[in-house]
């Protein structure tokens, strides 16, 4: 395993993307609009997804700010199968709070996973 991205929710997703990409030096990796269900996802970092850990800052269109404490979402991490990560997490006493299944107005398989504080764990199909 290993880490892929964090995710941020930002009110103001082009003044996160040029403090990320002109303040910190990052780059923009990908940008995506969900119409559907009113978001955009920005992905920046230092090199390719392919091999190191980027943020995801997350835009929901109808929400203008947040709380420090609202503003973190979760860590995620590759696992070659969704369904079987979770199998075996459970099987080591760990929670798992969302079943591996498609995301929500796309098609990667996702699951959840709390930690003991009450942090969320994304784990992401990758073949």
């Amino acid at each position: 395993m290993r880490i892929l991205h964090t995710m941020i929710r930002v009110g103001d997703l082009d003044k996160s993307i040029a403090f990320y990409t002109e303040i910190l030096g990052m780059q923009l990796l990908r940008r995506t609009d969900y119409p559907e269900g009113r978001f955009t996802l920005a992905f920046v970092g230092y090199g390719d997804e392919a091999s190191e850990a980027v943020l995801e800052l997350t835009h929901n269109w109808d929400t203008p700010s947040y709380e420090l404490g609202t503003g973190y979402g979760h860590v995620a991490l590759a696992v070659p199968d969704a369904a079987a990560a979770c199998a075996a997490i459970k099987a080591r006493g760990g929670k798992v709070v969302r079943e591996a299944g498609p995301m929500k107005h796309g098609s990667t398989i996702i699951a959840f996973v709390e930690d003991p504080d009450g942090y969320k764990i994304e784990l992401i199909q990758r073949a």
